[in-house]
């Protein structure tokens, strides 16, 4: 895809999350984010609104320049703020959001291309619960295997920004070897959720699943459980060949 491409899917991934009716995010909640190349990244401008971002919400920020960010090992909030406009391509731009930094480090896994980062209202139930780790380690129907892998990451309360970046990098890393695999949901624990993926489509479908998957799970809270399903049925659908095919239709 070319920068432009990328742009465009940016912004069609921004206004689908966006969308009021689905409870995700509402005013400037949430960021979206698209990898250009090696070099650069299309994230969601600070305080711009996913449902109606326009073309000037998006700004076009350099990895090495989000980088520098990580490896330093304390800045002030002043620094962060004058770290995030220097990593802009074009100047003249817009604020990138505070949450680049773990777009910027999520972009930078092998096969990654775009993630989303949403406030879904009854995710964000369970999130605020004591039932956050269950929720993330365990499942309960086929498709939210399928969609949005068999565990998830659970990341506890952070600052946002740098700070929640760099435990999300060291939970991913550490996720990343326990299973071999890349995770496609990250909770984070009185905060929200981030998808990614090889494709727009598969960063939005993993959040729609999500929050599927979570009005279930309080429904059946509800009603004395839930059941989930026993971690060989997980790894059965996890394997079955027919639901990789249906992964590469559905672009997940």
């Amino acid at each position: 895809m070319t920068s432009h491409e990328v742009k465009q899917a940016v912004l069609t991934l921004s206004h689908d999350v966006g969308r009021e009716d689905r409870g995700f995010a509402i005013l400037g909640e949430g960021n979206t984010s698209g990898r250009v190349d090696d070099t650069t990244f299309w994230i969601k401008a600070s305080g711009g609104n996913l449902a109606t971002l326009a073309d000037s919400g998006v700004v076009e920020c350099t990895f090495a320049g989000i980088n520098h960010l990580i490896e330093k090992e304390a800045l002030t909030d002043h620094e962060i703020e004058d770290g995030l406009f220097a990593s802009r391509v074009d100047p003249s731009s817009k604020k990138p959001s505070v949450e680049a930094v773990f777009h910027a480090v999520l972009l930078q896994l092998p096969g990654i291309r775009f993630v989303a980062h949403a406030h879904p209202i009854v995710t964000n139930q369970i999130l605020c619960s004591p039932l956050a780790e269950k929720f993330a380690t365990q499942r309960i129907f086929p498709d939210e295997v399928v969609v949005c892998g068999a565990e998830s990451v659970l990341v506890p309360y952070c600052d946002p920004g740098l700070t929640l970046a760099r435990v999300i990098q060291k939970k991913t890393e550490l996720f990343i070897e326990d299973y071999g695999i890349l995770p496609r949901v990250i909770l984070l624990r009185n905060h929200g959720a981030i998808t990614l993926g090889p494709t727009p489509q598969s960063a939005e479908a993993a959040m729609l699943m999500l929050e599927k998957a979570a009005k279930i799970f309080v429904g059946a809270a509800s009603l004395g459980g839930p059941v989930f399903m026993t971690p060989e049925d997980v790894r059965r659908i996890a394997s079955r060949i027919d639901e990789h095919y249906r992964q590469k239709e559905l672009n997940l």
